[in-house]
Order: structure tokens, then sequence, then C-alpha cells
């Protein structure tokens, strides 16, 4: 069994990095949050060109075809170059959403926009403090009116749509809301990471267009695993930025006549960051076979891959700025820009406690089958 990607991913994978690098997509993160915050408009239209913004989608509605591995590949890439899109919130989740749950309407309508990029859409669900569950969504649509909060809602600025997870009488929907409808109120969030904002979204009796799924709590766990799968990738990506980072430093920077790499202090830390980056890349991979094929093992993949790239990227973010010693801690360097995304990541869809406690759920339920 070949567990290794094909000469044309690789190829994809070159042409991502080389484009990211050449456009400075790492740069242009430091530049929204020394402006207040925002994604880069330029870089976003540039990846709707090369097709990215739908490359797992069907041709029919505009994608390119391609397959899920195909996007993790191009998922890693983004988060090795840390880049201020909202690629996650529109690409992962609600370009999913329409896709798998949307009616045909709904696809003719809105998945072209968002695969060229002219429209970013992006999913609601959380509402109060602590993990998604079932008591925790409050939200209510009635007569196709919503009314609620949701909080927080990533991307939320700058979304055209929005999926919007919220009860119907006795059952749940998904939902979907155009921006600045009637009844419908946004306040922005401070933000830890600048580059990936947020914000409050108000809803009274604003108008909402039901998906066609019949269990939509299910459905929307199923999003969520698989959006876990690409985030995992973003995470791998950013792990490794780091690893090589403080690598590269610790080669370049002498103390006591040695480049401090060659203290066992620091050979221990990156061995570290490396032991957990791998790792991650492992559950990583068994995650894109899941959702590639869709295959029955998603959650417990899913959950797997989200646990270990919560862990891999935290790690290496933090001991990046630690071998870099008090040059790390300043504005000046690309240290801080990773531990940031990290954080954002890994509070995204759930933190890593809510994903531990999913995957013992799967496999205790799997081992007593």
């Amino acid at each position: 069994m070949n567990f290794d990607f094909s000469q044309e991913q690789e190829l994809l994978r070159d042409q991502a990095r080389r484009f990211l690098a050449d456009r400075g997509a790492t740069a242009r993160c430091r530049q929204a949050l020394e402006s207040g915050g925002g994604f880069d408009g330029q870089l976003w239209r540039e990846m709707a060109e090369l097709g990215w913004l739908g490359a797992a989608l069907p041709e029919q509605y505009g994608g390119a075809g391609l397959s899920y591995v195909d996007l993790c590949v191009i998922a890693e890439e983004l988060g090795r170059a840390n880049a201020a899109t909202p690629f996650s919130s529109s690409v992962y989740l609600a370009s999913e959403a329409l896709v798998h749950f949307g009616t045909e309407e709904q696809k003719q309508q809105w998945l072209p926009k968002l695969v060229s990029g002219e429209v970013v859409g992006t999913v609601g669900s959380v509402e109060t403090n602590g993990p998604l569950t079932r008591k925790r969504v409050r939200a209510k649509v009635s007569g196709g009116k919503l009314t609620g909060i949701k909080v927080p809602v990533a991307d939320a600025a700058y979304a055209s749509i929005m999926i919007i997870l919220a009860r119907h009488e006795d059952h749940f929907g998904l939902y979907l809301v155009e921006a600045n409808a009637a009844g419908m109120q946004t306040q922005d969030l401070q933000m830890n990471d600048g580059s990936r904002p947020a914000s409050i979204v108000q809803f009274n009796d604003t108008p909402a267009q039901a998906l066609a799924v019949d269990d939509a709590w299910e459905a929307f766990q199923y999003l969520q695993n698989r959006a876990a799968v690409l985030l995992a990738f973003e995470q791998v990506g950013g792990a490794q930025a780091c690893l090589e980072m403080a690598r590269d430093f610790a080669l370049e920077r002498y103390a006591f006549g040695r480049p401090i790499g060659s203290f066992q202090a620091i050979k221990h830390k990156l061995a570290d960051v490396y032991v957990a980056t791998e790792l991650a890349r492992s559950n990583a991979y068994y995650g894109a076979w899941a959702l590639d094929s869709d295959a029955a093992d998603l959650p417990v993949a899913a959950a797997a891959a989200r646990v270990a790239g919560c862990r891999a990227f935290d790690l290496a973010s933090k001991e990046n700025i630690q071998t870099h010693g008090g040059m790390g801690f300043t504005w000046a360097l690309d240290c801080h820009l990773y531990y940031r995304r990290a954080k954002a990541i890994g509070l995204s869809l759930g933190s890593a406690r809510v994903w531990k406690d999913r995957l013992i759920a799967r496999l205790e339920s799997r081992n007593a089958a």
C-alpha cells in the first residue's frame, strides 16, 4: 500500500509553496495585523484563479474536481505560509455544507460564486462559552425567520452568506442567511490573531433558507469532521514552518563560540517538536484517506488528526519562540504570527479537549460493538 502523495500532488505542493512564497503570504499576514485585521483580498482572488477555492468541488458547479487529498496538500501549504485568508470558513465549511446538503437551486446560485472568490462563506454554530452541545443551541427558526445569536462567527465581517445551525420546532436545521439581511447585526470581536477575525452575529426575524437535510445535528458533526482533517493539515504545515525557523536560527546563532543548536537543551526541544509534528502528520494522512474515501472511520480519524495537530502546532509555536530567546518575543520576528495562528486554529471547531472526548467516545463505541 502506498502512503505517499502522487507525483501530481507533489507538483501541486511545489506550485502552492512557490506561489505563496512569491506573494509573500506570511508578510501579508503581518500587514493584516498592523492594519487592524482583515484578510488579503488580492491573495484571495489569485487563489481563486488557481482553482484552489473549488479544488474538490464538482466541475458542474465551477470546481476543479480534484480529490480531497489534493485539497489537503493545499491546506498544508496555507498553514506553512500562515496565509491571512478565510479559506477554512469558506472552503472547508460553507462550500462543503452547500455541496453536501444544499438544494440544487442553492448549489447553482452560490457554489460558482464561492469558487470564483466573488463571495465568501462562513458557518455559525456556537452561542456560548464551552463545547457545542444540543442544549446550547438556542437560535430558532419559525416561518422562515431566524432569531438568536452566534458567537464567535469566523470571517463574518466579510462573508456574503452564512450557514447557521438552529432549532426548528422539535429538530435542528441548517439555514442559509445572506449578509446584511433584514434583522441581522454584526459586531467585531477583539481577536488574538487579527488576521483571522471573528464577530458576534445577532439575528432578529432574519430571512433564512433551509438546506435539504433531515438530521442537521448529525450533518453538522459530519461537516466538522471533514473540516477537522483539513485544519489538521494546516496545523502540520504551521508546525513544520516553526520547526524549520527554530532549526535555522539554532544553526546561525552563536553563544560561547558555538551554534546554540549544538547545546543539548536546544536539541531536545527541537527533537520534541519534530516527534510531535511527525505524529500529527501521520494522523493527518489517516484523516486524508478517510476524508477522500468518506470512510466509516472518518469520525475517529478526524478526532485523532485534530488532537495531534493541536498539540504539534501549539508546541512548535511555543518552542520556536523559546529557541529564538529574547528576540522571539519581539514584534519584528515572525514567531508570534505562528503562535497567534496556533491558538486561533486550536480553538476553532472546538478545543483539543473537545476532540479528545469525541475520540474516546468513538473508540469506546467501536470497541463495544
